[in-house]
C-alpha cells in the first residue's frame, strides 16, 4: 500500500517540481539552516506527502536542502528518501553520489582512522577506475577483497562493503552486511548505511561527498527516481559528447593560454582533489622519504582549507602549513619565509593559493611572487632544495594570462584551476578545470590518475553546459567588472568612510577585473566588541535591504559569476564555515553579474546610508 502510496506521489512531485530544482547550483539562503542539512527539506516534504499535496506552489515553499548542490539538493534528498522508505531506515542513510568510487573510499577514510579493518566484497567486475595499488599504497587505505555471488556472506573482523550489481533499492539486506552500494552507469552511486550500528560512519561519509566530490547531480537524479518508476527506462551518452568535450577542451586552450590539455573535473573541489593526490602520488614517487608540506591561506575558502587538513589526516607524511596572506600580512613575504623553513627541512612544498584573495581581492605584486617562487635555496645540509610547486585557484579572475610562454610564471611549476560554477558555466554546473604550464606539465599524468581514480570527471550535462558557455565567459567577465566598478565607485561616493576591497584601477589595466569585493562597514562603538557587534548588524541590515527591495535580483547566496543578478553574503558565515574563527572575515561580500540593474542597486544602497 505504502509503496504504492510513494510510487503515485513521487510521480506527480516530479510532473510538478519548481524549475530550479534541475537548473540553479545555488539556492536561497534565507529559508536553509545549515544545521539541518537535508533534515528541514524532508520533514516539510514528508508533510506534503502525508497530505498529497505535490503543487508547485508548495514545492516552492519547502526549506533549501543544501546551499550548493555539489553537497545535494532537493531531487538527491528525494532520492534518498525513497530507497530508505523501502528499507524502513531513515534517509540520512542513504547517500547518493556523481562518483561511483568515491563512497567506497569515505568508508575506507573512516576505517583508516578508526584502525578498523575493511572487507570489500563484489560481484560480477569492480568498477575500472578502482586502482587497488594506488589506494594502498597513496591513500594508505588497507582492505580486503572478496568476490561473492551475493547469497551468502563469510563472517569478518571488522566492515562489510558489498559492491552490488542489484539495484539498491529492491536489494534483501543481509544483516552481515554493513554498507551497500550501487554503481548507476554514467549517472553515479548510491550508498546505504545498513544497521544501527554503523549509523556513526553518517556524517562521515556526508563529509567525503562534501569535500572530495560532489553528490549525484539534479538531472541524473532525476533519471534515476524515474527509473524507479518505470524499471524500463534506459540512459545512453550523448552521442555530441565528444564534440562537447573538444569544445570545452579548445575554449580553456584559448583563454590560459596553456600548453597542456586540460582536465575537467565534477566540481573546483574535485580538481582541487586531484591536484593534491595527483602531487603527493608524484613526491611519494620522486622524493622517497621526504615530507610533503601543503602549504595554505589560513582564511581561505573554508572547503580548500578542510580538504587539506583532512588529506594530511590520511597520508603519513603529509602536513598543512599555514600561509598568512591577508591584512597586515603580505603572500609575498609569507611564502618566502614558508619555504625558506620546507627548504631547511628538505621538504616537498606545494602551495595553493587564490589570485586575486578571497574575501578581500587582493593581489600580490606578481615580479615579487615570481622572485621568490622561482628562487634557488638550500637544505640544512647545503643541498639544493625542492622546488615549490604553486596551485593557483584563479576563480576570480579566469580569464587571465598565468600559464603562457610568455607570462610572469612561465618558470615556475604552476597549476592553475577554476570552479566551474562561477563564470565557466555562469552558475548553470558545478564543473571545474585545472591546467599546468610548461614546467608543471609532467605533473598532470599523475593528478589525471586520481581525477580517474576518483571517479570524479565532468558528467556529460556538464561539458554540455560549459560548451554552450566558455565562449562568452570573456565578455560576460568584461561586462559583469564594468558594472562591478560602477557600484564600488558609487559606494565610495556615497559612503566613504566604508572600506572597500576591490582591485584598484592600475590592476585592472594589468587583466585583474573580477566582479566581486568585500564590503567594511563603518563602526561605532566604546570598545572593540561593540564595534564588531555593530558592523556585523549593519552588514545583515544592508543584505536585507538590499534583497527586500530588489527580490529579483538580489539574492543570499555564496556563488559568484552568474549570468544575472548581485549576490551577497557574509563569509565568516558560509564560504569559511570550517575556517579557524580568528581568521574569518565578518564583512560584506558581493558579486555582481552582467545582466543587472545597477541603478536600482545605487538607489537602495543610498537608501541605507541615509538610514544610518
Amino acid at each position: 500500500m505504502e509503496h504504492s502510496k510513494i510510487h503515485n506521489y513521487i510521480k506527480n512531485v516530479l510532473g510538478n517540481m519548481p524549475k530550479d530544482w534541475l537548473n540553479l547550483t545555488t539556492h536561497r539562503l534565507d529559508i536553509f539552516d545549515e544545521k539541518l542539512a537535508k533534515v528541514q527539506f524532508l520533514e516539510r516534504f514528508e508533510s506534503l506527502f502525508e497530505e498529497n499535496d505535490f503543487e508547485t506552489s508548495a514545492l516552492s515553499e519547502l526549506p533549501t536542502a543544501y546551499d550548493y548542490i555539489r553537497l545535494g539538493h532537493p531531487l538527491s534528498c528525494i532520492l534518498e528518501w525513497v530507497i530508505a522508505r523501502r528499507h524502513g531506515l531513515h534517509a540520512n542513510n542513504v547517500i547518493s553520489f556523481s562518483s561511483k568510487t568515491i563512497p567506497v573510499m569515505a568508508i575506507l577514510r573512516k576505517n583508516l582512522l578508526d584502525k578498523v579493518q575493511t572487507q570489500i566484497v563484489y560481484t560480477g567486475t569492480l568498477p575500472d577506475c578502482f586502482d587497488v595499488d594506488v589506494l594502498r599504497n597513496v591513500y594508505g587505505y588497507q582492505f580486503e577483497l572478496a568476490k561473492t555471488d551475493g547469497a551468502t556472506f563469510s563472517d569478518f573482523n571488522g566492515t562489510t562493503l558489498y559492491i552490488s550489481e542489484t539495484p539498491i533499492e529492491s536489494a534483501d539486506l543481509d544483516p552481515t552486511v554493513d554498507f551497500y552500494i550501487t554503481n548507476h552507469s554514467g549517472l553515479g552511486s548510491i550508498v546505504l548505511i545498513n544497521g544501527v550500528e554503523n549509523e556513526p560512519y553518517i556524517a562521515a561519509i556526508q563529509h567525503v561527498r562534501r569535500r572530495e566530490t560532489i553528490a549525484m547531480t539534479p538531472a541524473n537524479c532525476l533519471f534515476t527516481l524515474w527509473s524507479l518508476l518505470a524499471p524500463l527506462a534506459t540512459h545512453s551518452t550523448s552521442s555530441s559528447l565528444v564534440a562537447h568535450k573538444s569544445s570545452v577542451l579548445d575554449s580553456i586552450q584559448t583563454i590560459t593560454q596553456s600548453a597542456t590539455t586540460a582536465l575537467v573535473g565534477s566540481c573546483g573541489l574535485s580538481i582541487q582533489y586531484a591536484i593534491s593526490m595527483g602531487l603527493i602520488h608524484h613526491a611519494l614517487e620522486n622524493h622517497k622519504g621526504k615530507d610533503i608540506k601543503i602549504i595554505v591561506p589560513t582564511n581561505c575558502y573554508g572547503g580548500t582549507n578542510d580538504q587539506a587538513r583532512r588529506i594530511a589526516a590520511c597520508v603519513a607524511n603529509v602536513e598543512v602549513v599555514d600561509l598568512a596572506v591577508d591584512g597586515d600580512n603580505e603572500m609575498v613575504q609569507s611564502i618566502d619565509t614558508v619555504l625558506n623553513e620546507i627548504a631547511e627541512a628538505d621538504g616537498v612544498p606545494l602551495i595553493i593559493a587564490e589570485i586575486p584573495t578571497n574575501p578581500r581581492v587582493e593581489v600580490p605584486d606578481l615580479i615579487k611572487l615570481e622572485a621568490v617562487l622561482s628562487a634557488a635555496r638550500k637544505t640544512k645540509a647545503g643541498d639544493a632544495a625542492i622546488a615549490p610547486v604553486f596551485i593557483l585557484d584563479q576563480t576570480f579572475c579566469p580569464n587571465l594570462h598565468f600559464l603562457g610562454d610568455t607570462e610572469i610564471l612561465s618558470q615556475v611549476q604552476t597549476i592553475a584551476y577554476v570552479s566551474g560554477s562561477k563564470f565557466p558555466s555562469g552558475g548553470k554546473c558545478t564543473a571545474g578545470y585545472c591546467v599546468a604550464n610548461k614546467p608543471a606539465a609532467p605533473l598532470m599524468e599523475k593528478i589525471e590518475t586520481h581525477l580517474k581514480l576518483c571517479d570524479n570527471e565532468a558528467t556529460d550535462l556538464q561539458m554540455e553546459i560549459l560548451a554552450t558557455q566558455m565562449p562568452s565567459m570573456n565578455q560576460r567577465i568584461a561586462k559583469a567588472y564594468a558594472n562591478t566598478r560602477e557600484f564600488v565607485d558609487f559606494i565610495s561616493e556615497t559612503l566613504p568612510d566604508a572600506k572597500i576591497n576591490f582591485v584598484s584601477k592600475d590592476l585592472a589595466k594589468q587583466g585583474f577585473t573580477p566582479s566581486v569585493f568585500s564590503l567594511d562597514l563603518p563602526t561605532k562603538g566604546n570598545t572593540a566588541e561593540e564595534k564588531e557587534a555593530y558592523k556585523r548588524t549593519l552588514n545583515h541590515k544592508l543584505i536585507n535591504l538590499m534583497i527586500s527591495k530588489i527580490p529579483n535580483e538580489s539574492k543570499h547566496c555564496v556563488s559568484y559569476g552568474q549570468l544575472s543578478g548581485c549576490y551577497w553574503t557574509i563569509p565568516a558565515t558560509s564560504t569559511q564555515g570550517t575556517t579557524k574563527e580568528g581568521d574569518k572575515d565578518y564583512i560584506a561580500r558581493v558579486s555582481l553579474s552582467p545582466n543587472m540593474d545597477v541603478e536600482a542597486h545605487k538607489r537602495v544602497f543610498l537608501e541605507f546610508v541615509q538610514e544610518i
